[in-house]
């Protein structure tokens, strides 16, 4: 052989080793990435062939499919979509899958590895493949008291078990149908999410318990006095100046109290009088006197800054860098730049009720294959210890002083023959825009089972601190008693 056709045979066994290596490159480890995507119609409609496992609530199926006599052959419904949209998200032909359907898909289409030996039996049976179940955490009852509680109003509910993170309840108003993005027709579908779509400023399809941030108000008080009783110069019984208008350093500008005036009998209360009457002078000095460093660090100790429930779409929530004083003292009582998400001050809340240990949210709790044996079983994990015990417990009590005390601001959320932690809050926006209204909440006081975050967008009583214990803290109330059984 000369050298030339030599040459020739070398190149040619290059480009052939080469089209070996890409062709099992592909097959192999792209492999999933490729079968994941939403375009992937050769996978869709291997996926529309096989009975797609369903998603329960309790012992409810809440998404299921039934068999047609389309091409598609399964079709995937949903039961009490406004009630459970958000979480179960939606599986369309034509825009993909979102929520639980996109995060389980493996597990629901049949195709998870761990179902390998099942579809070789499969195989070798001739039967047809099925998807494997999904189960939620959602407490039912809860679930059902905060959508009936939120009404129409725009906002969001999110209820937690402090001790595992377990969600017991997470709404988003408005919500919106996945059946009208699961149906088999392409027009319909495609008309249903220029609705929920384009030009819709109530956007439906954002579940804001994970992916809206709004500024916390009143609310990141807690996370205040977390910082102040941590540093072990602060007690909840320690006496702090309570003006009625706090000169801000380095402007001309002051803060007021919501009350136009004092927050008690004279211009000195104790820590705990300033979270129960919601003082915001108080806590403005606070912040000040314990620096933006102390607040982020303890903000960041009960979650800011990290993801949480990335299957829901979750964000981050934010407390601010390189603050000045005016603004470390806003931020002090979660205004200026401080932007939180309904799950966020939801865990801010059950740390405290978990002796200030915060846990991991879930909301899958147990993933099973199509014999129903379990597949995989939820951990609770610990996100870090926020705060010591002792001090989670100063804060219970200050929190039950909310909701108890003479001028409490939280006393709507009361519960016969239960002692409840709360406080209120109203987060100003604009001058031109109704605040925000929040209350955060857990009971029982002394022995936790739930804790709860409301939200309401459109606070129209007022701006104090009684749109929050007007508005949102009935929604709690009714969460926790249908979590407690009261």
């Amino acid at each position: 052989m000369n050298r030339p056709i030599r040459r020739i045979a070398v190149g040619f066994m290059v480009l052939f080793c080469a089209l070996l290596a890409n062709a099992n490159y592909i097959q192999v480890f792209q492999a999933p990435e490729l079968n994941a995507r939403d375009g992937n119609r050769r996978v869709t409609l291997d996926e529309y062939a096989r009975q797609r496992g369903p998603i329960l609530v309790g012992g409810t199926q809440v998404a299921y499919s039934v068999k047609t006599n389309d091409n598609l052959i399964y079709l995937r419904k949903y039961r009490s979509p406004e009630l459970y949209g958000h979480l179960t998200g939606y599986y369309s032909y034509i825009y993909g899958r979102s929520g639980i359907e996109s995060d389980q898909n493996s597990v629901l289409s049949g195709t998870d590895d761990r179902l390998f030996v099942r579809r070789i039996v499969d195989l070798i049976t001739n039967r047809q493949p099925q998807g494997g179940s999904v189960q939620l955490t959602i407490n039912p009852d809860a679930q059902r008291a905060a959508l009936k509680g939120l009404g129409d109003k725009r906002g969001s509910v999110v209820a937690i078990e402090p001790s595992t993170g377990k969600v017991l309840a997470m709404v988003s108003q408005p919500s919106y149908d996945p059946n009208k993005l699961s149906s088999h027709d392409s027009a319909s579908i495609t008309e249903a999410w220029k609705e929920l779509t384009q030009n819709n400023p109530a956007e439906p399809m954002q579940n804001r318990a994970t992916q809206r941030r709004y500024p916390p108000g009143s609310t990141f008080k807690l996370v205040t006095s977390a910082a102040a009783l941590s540093t072990g110069r602060y007690r909840p019984d320690t006496v702090v100046p309570a003006p009625a208008v706090l000169d801000l350093p380095q402007t001309s500008r002051t803060m007021n109290n919501w009350q136009d005036g004092l927050c008690g009998s004279s211009a000195q209360i104790t820590l705990s009088e300033a979270l129960a009457t919601s003082c915001n002078t108080a806590y403005a000095d606070l912040g000040l006197k314990l620096g933006d460093k102390a607040l982020r660090d303890q903000a960041e100790k009960f979650g800011f800054g990290t993801k949480f429930l990335p299957e829901l779409g979750g964000v981050s929530s934010v407390f601010p860098d390189e603050l000045d004083k005016p603004q470390t003292a806003l931020s002090s009582i979660g205004q200026y730049d401080v932007a939180a998400t309904p799950l966020q001050m939801a865990m801010v809340t059950a740390g405290i009720a978990n002796g200030g240990k915060v846990m991991k949210p879930y909301i899958v709790g147990k993933v099973n294959g199509p014999d129903l044996q379990p597949l995989e079983i939820t951990e609770p994990e610990v996100v870090s210890q926020a705060v010591s015990s002792s001090v989670a417990s100063q804060l219970t009590q200050m929190m039950v002083d909310v909701v108890e005390g003479p001028n409490g601001t939280g006393k709507p959320v009361k519960i016969d023959g239960v002692q409840v932690a709360g406080k209120t809050g109203t987060a100003q926006t604009t001058p031109d825009r109704p605040p925000f209204a929040w209350f955060v909440s857990f009971a029982p006081a002394d022995n936790p089972k739930v804790a709860v975050a409301v939200v309401i967008e459109r606070a129209d009583v007022g701006r104090n601190e009684i749109s929050g214990g007007k508005l949102a803290a009935p929604i709690a109330k009714d969460v926790m008693e249908a979590v407690i059984g009261k």
